[in-house]
């Protein structure tokens, strides 16, 4: 592995739905990475992105980027069938609907790998709760945002006829547990790396 980046492999094809700057959007996934980029990047992130996957031997992987320093903001947390993967840097603070302040990097990453079967609505919904879940964490830890100008989602998860995982679900509820534990404890390393 690749130092300060992480590569999650999975042990069979996943469906993908994200806003990721590589291979976002719906498609199939073999895994998926967090990839380091320096402060101020500014490069060709569609190039870039590209050439890690091949450096590193990898093939239909979705790709994230941050500027934090993925290896001590990395946090797992895990609630029934749901594995949240998130990196935080919170150097760009923002509230959705206002004018945000002047850019600085900073981002927040959220990869949910859910172990059931799916539909894309399914996945969409599970988008929207992990936004609610973040949203809560932000605002619990002290943050007047609703997250950064530039943060990235994911969700991973076999195709299926599961068709709902909003808030009342348990697949729901999971999904919040998940991302309110790995969030609160990359934001808890994140304030520590800039002490």
């Amino acid at each position: 592995m690749a130092p300060n980046h992480f590569i999650l492999p999975f042990d069979e094809l996943m469906l993908s739905l994200s806003n990721a700057p590589h291979r976002g959007g719906l498609t199939r996934a073999n895994g998926f990475f967090f990839m380091k980029v320096p402060k101020n990047y500014s490069g060709d992130y569609k190039a870039d992105c590209l050439a890690f996957e091949r450096e590193n031997g990898l093939k239909n992987f979705v790709g994230f980027m941050t500027a934090a320093d993925i290896g001590k903001v990395l946090s797992v947390s895990r609630s029934g069938n749901v594995t949240a993967y998130i990196t935080a840097g919170i150097t760009n603070p923002a509230i959705a609907g206002e004018e945000p302040p002047p850019w600085e990097p900073g981002t927040i990453n959220v990869a949910l790998v859910i172990e059931e079967g799916l539909t894309v609505g399914a996945m969409a919904n599970a988008i929207m709760t992990a936004t609610e879940a973040k949203t809560y964490t932000l605002l619990s830890l002290g943050y007047s945002a609703t997250g950064t100008t530039s943060d990235g989602i994911g969700v991973f998860a076999f195709e299926g006829e599961t068709e709902w995982a909003g808030t009342a679900t348990k697949l729901g509820i999971s999904i919040g547990r998940a991302v309110r534990g790995a969030l609160e404890e990359s934001v808890r390393k994140w304030e520590r790396t800039r002490c």
